[in-house]
């Protein structure tokens, strides 16, 4: 099979375009880890989307825990998955486990200011 091709994201073909966000390299689906901005923080940086960081307060849009807030405890870039501290499911045997979410049913309460180069990037037009 062919590695991965700038091309497929250009057909319109959703067989094309599972492909290309399945076999994108990390740098690409780096972008795939991109979420809304509350209201108040969207006046605040003029912004729309911002990508997702460890630490960063996000609400639940969908889904069994619609509504739910929590901070952000792990980001699987291989699978563009979210894991939100608290929401979790109870298996079978008791044990808990953290549900994988997808960062477009998510929305950005407060952001991690820790990085610098972050603030910067968040501030500049």
């Amino acid at each position: 099979m062919k590695e991965f091709s700038k091309t497929w994201k250009n057909s319109k073909k959703p067989r094309k375009q599972r492909k290309y966000r399945l076999y994108a390299p990390l740098h690409v689906k780096q972008k795939f880890v991109h979420s809304h901005l509350s209201k108040d923080l969207r006046k605040k940086y003029a912004k729309r989307v911002t990508g997702l960081r460890k630490g960063d307060k996000v609400k639940v849009m969908r889904g069994q825990f619609r509504k739910y807030e929590g901070k952000i405890e792990r980001i699987d870039l291989r699978k563009t998955r979210v894991f939100v501290n608290g929401v979790e499911i109870t298996k079978r045997d008791g044990t808990k486990k953290l549900l994988a979410l997808r960062p477009s049913n998510l929305m950005i309460m407060e952001l991690n200011l820790e990085d610098k180069l972050r603030q910067k990037t968040l501030e500049r037009k």
